[in-house]
């Protein structure tokens, strides 16, 4: 990343972060932290497929009421 002379110091931080935060950088350095099995990792992605799908289908539900 490259700053400008003209360029604030916060302004640089704020693009930074920004920068960041897309790339998703911090959130897989923490996915990363701890060593996670296998079985753990396939575990929690099943639950959450499982939580979207009740989420979609009450949404389909709700909007069926009406």
């Amino acid at each position: 990343m490259k700053i400008s002379d003209d360029e604030p110091l916060e302004k640089a931080i704020r693009r930074f972060k920004r920068m960041v935060e897309k790339e998703g950088i911090i959130r897989d350095f923490k996915k990363r932290e701890y060593f996670e099995k296998p079985s753990a990792i396939r575990n929690r992605k099943r639950k959450a497929m499982e939580r979207k799908q009740l989420k979609k289908l009450r949404k389909t539900l709700s909007n069926s009421r009406y």
